[in-house]
């Protein structure tokens, strides 16, 4: 197929209907549409992670000690991750038998309905288990919607792109991450540090919750008004984006699948080791206010961005591949190291803070382009997919679990060995997949 940035297609060459030119986007305009949907999901997640260390173990479990409420909170952050590739399955059927644009309403239709219920959930006083038991089931439904809002613009984007930038292009959807982080962030901090403690558990905590559904609304919209480009839809007749069936694709690209699970295994785990894990020590054990905290986390976010930004840059450069070879180093050295900063007052805080978004935001900028250049175009849309849902589970969905119980256990330094291990499994898969000649396919 002629890339769109190169030779036109035969309904390019007999000219385009006004209504298509109307509808006609550049890759600039797909950026932007998935900026702002990746915005809305990752905004949906930290509103709840967020939550579930400041929140949750005073309203919804009570009964337990600070610690103990925590890590249960953190049970339920990780039911999303679990649920999230049967979702993707689920999401990935409809979509072949009702079209992209019934996927993503529907999905992003739970997405934000999940996130608004969790707004209205009672306290344990009131509900008593009734009320974990729909805050968990709620939660699943936020994983499973989330296996469904995988639509394709990432590589999308990355094809639409002129061959000397798409490693930039590839970066942008990962920008819509750390950029709902922020957002979710700054508006936790302005609540907490505005309402007296007993109003922001009473009513406040659930104003972010309340947010997510207007920004869902907006991503809904972004993304529809990008799928029904002539672009995308002349990928979709050419099987470049087309949905198959898992079966298919497990049969023809299993063991890529399974190795491209670990490609990105470090950068994922090293998200939730920035954000939700020194959330939880800090508010457990120091003396620092959490929205001091959230606001550092904001700042944070905006280095990563930077950061981001200069990893798209220069991946266009000297490869992807030395890319995330050389993040994945720095993330086993961050791992081994900095979480001992977390004990040594703000400016250590700051410190664990500025650097580990620094180096989670040149490694994560090309987790999305690394694996949908894993596969041909026969698979890229079902696998790609997979490979993301089973990667977040493995490396994001226990990260605050496993960090919280392991620097418990044994001290901070113990934090890291989590994040080292999914540091190791990145450089391992990336040994193998050139071992076995695993090169980017297709456009990229």
């Amino acid at each position: 197929m002629a890339s769109m940035t190169g030779s036109a297609s035969p309904a390019a060459q007999s000219g385009r209907t006004t209504s298509e030119d109307d509808h006609h986007v550049s890759p600039s305009d797909i950026a932007v549409g998935v900026i702002i949907g990746r915005t809305s999901e990752f905004f949906d997640f930290f509103v709840f992670a967020i939550a579930s260390v400041i929140v949750f173990p005073a309203r919804i479990f009570p009964f337990l000690d600070p610690l103990t409420g925590t890590l249960w909170s953190f049970v339920l952050v990780a039911l999303a991750f679990v649920a999230r590739p049967l979702g993707t399955v689920l999401f990935t059927a409809l979509d072949r038998r009702h079209g992209r644009v019934t996927k993503l309403t529907v999905a992003l239709f739970l997405l934000g309905t999940s996130t608004v219920a969790m707004g209205l959930v009672p306290s344990y006083e009131t509900a008593g288990w009734w009320a974990i038991a729909m805050l968990a089931l709620l939660r699943i439904g936020q994983g499973l919607a989330l296996g469904g809002t995988w639509d394709g613009l990432a590589p999308l984007l990355a094809i639409t792109a002129s061959k000397d930038k798409r490693g930039f292009y590839a970066m942008i959807p990962q920008l819509g991450a750390v950029v709902g982080l922020a957002v979710a962030a700054v508006l936790f901090a302005y609540l907490v540090m505005t309402l007296s403690a007993a109003d922001f558990l009473d009513w406040g905590w659930r104003y972010p919750f309340f947010v997510a559904f207007a920004i869902n609304v907006v991503a809904l919209f972004a993304r529809l008004r990008i799928v029904d480009t002539p672009e995308f839809k002349e990928l979709f007749e050419t099987n470049e984006l087309t949905p198959t069936g898992l079966r298919a694709t497990m049969s023809q690209d299993g063991r890529t699948v399974l190795l491209g699970v670990f490609v990105p295994l470090a950068s994922f785990a090293m998200f939730h080791m920035v954000t939700v894990f020194p959330l939880s020590w800090i508010f457990l054990y120091t003396d620092e206010a959490p929205g001091t905290f959230l606001l550092i986390e904001a700042a944070g976010a905006g280095v990563g961005v930077l950061a981001m930004l200069v990893s798209g840059w220069l991946s266009d450069r000297i490869g992807r591949e030395k890319i995330l070879v050389w993040g994945a180093w720095a993330i086993g050295a961050f791992a081994l190291t900095a979480p001992l900063l977390l004990n040594g007052g703000q400016a250590g805080v700051v410190a664990y803070m500025m650097v580990g978004f620094v180096v989670l935001g040149f490694n994560f900028a090309q987790s999305s382009g690394t694996i949908a250049s894993l596969f041909d175009r026969r698979n890229r849309y079902t696998a790609s997919a997979m490979v993301s849902a089973l990667s977040w589970m493995f490396g994001a969905g226990f990260a605050p679990l496993a960090a919280l119980l392991l620097s418990t256990w044994f001290g901070l330094f113990a934090a890291g060995l989590y994040l080292l291990s999914g540091a190791v499994c990145t450089l391992i898969a990336l040994a193998l997949a050139r071992q076995i000649s695993l090169q980017p396919k297709g456009h990229d």
